[in-house]
């Protein structure tokens, strides 16, 4: 697998200029800059307190009952937190100066559990310039429970997917955690070979982050609560809202690469046909959640929905997204590109279309 693709020159796109010339002058009309701001600081201070009293709630209570609920809202909780602030973070859209970016990115992960520096290879490096292609994008690698592209080899498994991803999503997280990050820091993977940390120091940090993750969610409420609620019970406590927070992410993002959109793979010399640009309008879209009213939900999302928007500017803060997604839908049929923002409602049924779709047997099988 190589990192190495070569798109055709952005440069000339007649499209990116005017993009950026109107992104830079609401920047200018707003007098403000790219990166958060107070309000969006304020929100991550208060899902930190949010998260912070449901985990105290559920390492002081006796009741089975009470810490179920306090603990699952506490991991869901802090997956919203990560949502809006360690994505921004490791596009180095929450604060000018990077050591504060990739400090947000380390503390914020902690009760999620996965490793920041893998994860950001696999994100920033990969998935965001190769979205949707083959062999390139690690999002859409070959596995056994999704098919994802029409170049992949299909199984009757597939013929299901439609109807089991939910727990393909639940388990995601886990997933990652658990064995994709093991994989990753053994040099099974591409990302390893890319990352700041290596030799000891990077195995420190793994395995230095991993146990503190293991002591803030495991080990520190099986001990508290020792004669009120079991070990067991905490563990799979853990599972459920580990499996909960990995629904609410992907649930949010899955089909914003699969509703209509197109699939490459590069030519032998590894290059594709179209510009980056174009490569954002192929492989992606936005929605926003109905009626109106709703519409600022996403800010509380992260702005995740406006996933097309993210992909064309990755390192401004979620909080322009809308701005430049009404700038970008105006924009775009000048310059014969299909900009679509989709309700939910119709998001999840190009997703279903396009699981069955990939679920049934290639012509030629």
């Amino acid at each position: 697998m190589s990192q190495l693709l070569r798109f055709q020159p952005v440069h000339d796109s007649v499209f990116r200029r005017a993009l950026r010339q109107r992104a830079d002058a609401y920047l200018a009309a707003a007098h403000t800059d790219r990166f958060g701001d107070w309000r969006v600081y304020a929100k991550a201070v208060f899902l930190v307190v949010l998260t912070a009293l449901l985990y105290l709630l559920a390492l002081r209570t006796t009741s089975t009952l009470v810490f179920v609920a306090a603990y699952v809202g506490c991991l869901v909780t802090a997956m919203v937190l990560a949502m809006n602030t360690l994505h921004d973070a490791a596009h180095g859209a929450v604060f000018r100066r990077g050591p504060l970016n990739r400090l947000l990115i380390r503390l914020v992960a902690l009760p999620v559990g996965v490793d920041t520096d893998f994860w950001t290879i696999r994100h920033v490096h990969f998935h965001h310039p190769y979205a949707n292609v083959e062999g390139h994008d690690l999002d859409t690698e070959p596995n056994p429970f999704l098919r994802q592209t029409p170049f992949q080899r299909w199984s009757p498994q597939y013929r299901y997917q439609h109807l089991y991803w939910p727990m393909v999503a639940a388990l995601s997280l886990p997933y990652l955690n658990w064995y994709g990050d093991w994989l990753d820091r053994f040099g099974k993977t591409p990302v390893a070979v890319n990352s700041r940390l290596q030799g000891w120091s990077g195995w420190y940090s793994f395995l230095g982050w991993k146990l503190a993750h293991v002591a803030l969610v495991l080990a520190l409420p099986i001990w508290l609560l020792q004669g009120h609620v079991g070990w067991s019970v905490v563990l799979s406590t853990y599972l459920l809202g580990q499996m909960l927070a990995s629904c609410v992410l992907v649930a949010l993002i899955l089909g914003t690469h699969w509703a209509e959109v197109e699939f490459f793979q590069p030519g032998a010399d590894d290059s594709l046909q179209h510009d980056w640009c174009q490569h954002t309008f192929y492989t992606a879209c936005d929605w926003t959640p109905q009626p109106r009213a709703l519409r600022h939900l996403g800010y509380w999302l992260g702005g995740l929905n406006l996933h097309l928007t993210h992909h064309l500017f990755p390192t401004w803060s979620h909080r322009h997204y809308p701005a430049l997604a009404d700038i970008i839908a105006e924009l775009a049929p000048h310059h014969g590109l299909v900009y679509r923002n989709l309700s939910y409602r119709q998001l999840y049924a190009s997703q279903q279309a396009f699981l069955r779709a990939m679920g049934q047997p290639p012509a030629n099988h």
